[in-house]
């Protein structure tokens, strides 16, 4: 196979990959149009690869568009596994939407900054101030039912594999699960029905890179976000298998056929 790569760091441990620094993708498109895979584009060349120049992403566009947004993903979980998704009003940032999701929440809650990570734009919310802070902050308005946990699981999916993951336990006195926040990791058995849910997501939306955030609730798990990129410093072990899925997964969708490209309609071809 023939990869392009531009994430050196993500793909280091897959053979033959032909690195490009992403702000050179225009210097050497020959070599991306000839690529087997494109890996790992920044965000924002993901519309031109992937529409202008060569249709084979890893990660898959359902991974990056519903990664970048924490309301396209909530919506998505929920048209496929609503009774997995913890209770969400997400309103436009309005001082009729503020009403009405105030009105609607019972305290606490959480709420959530669309496009943020680490646990940098999540907020628990036990009071009208902390809610008038938030809606100062966020371009959006999503706001979720508080469940009464202290850890979350990260789960890992390469490709069309869960690999397994970790739990995450709260520190003390804190409201993040985070590891970047000061969340620790236990490594204790995840429940099947955790890992099953997860399967369930990543195949029937497409996701075939990422982390997801489930937690347990009296024996029932619930879905609360993935990260398209993920870290890596809880894995362990698991760390050694990244690399290994992501290439078994590349040569197996390698030895499909591409699905044809969308073409214009036979008058217009001929017009043309």
């Amino acid at each position: 196979m023939q990869l392009v790569s531009f994430n050196a760091f993500r793909t280091l441990q897959l053979p033959g990959v032909r690195y490009i620094k992403p702000d050179h993708y225009l210097q050497h498109l020959p070599e991306i149009r000839a690529a087997d895979w494109l890996l790992f584009p920044e965000y924002w060349q993901v519309g031109a690869l992937a529409f202008g120049v060569n249709p084979r992403l890893f990660p898959s566009l359902a991974s990056y568009w519903l990664g970048h947004d924490k309301v396209e993903m909530t919506r998505a979980f929920t048209a496929l596994a609503p009774a997995h998704v913890p209770f969400t009003l997400i309103e436009a940032n309005s001082a009729e939407g503020a009403e009405r999701v105030w009105d609607a929440m019972p305290l606490p809650f959480v709420a959530k900054i669309p496009r943020s990570s680490e646990g940098a734009g999540v907020f628990l919310i036990e009071d009208r101030a902390g809610w008038r802070d938030y809606c100062a902050l966020s371009p959006v308005l999503y706001a979720q039912e508080y469940l009464p946990i202290d850890r979350d699981m990260r789960v890992v999916v390469i490709g069309t594999e869960v690999l397994g993951g970790y739990w995450r336990l709260q520190p003390e006195g804190g409201f993040h699960n985070n590891l970047a926040r000061g969340g620790r990791i236990l490594s204790e058995p995840l429940p099947a029905a955790a890992l099953e849910l997860v399967s369930r997501l990543a195949l029937g939306l497409g996701i075939d890179h990422g982390g997801f955030d489930i937690a347990w609730v009296n024996g029932h798990p619930y879905v609360l976000e993935f990260n398209r990129l993920f870290g890596n410093r809880g894995l362990g072990e698991l760390n050694a298998e990244l690399s290994r899925a992501m290439f078994d997964y590349l040569s197996a969708r390698h030895a499909e056929r591409d699905p044809p490209r969308p073409q214009a309609p036979e008058r217009w071809r001929r017009a043309g």
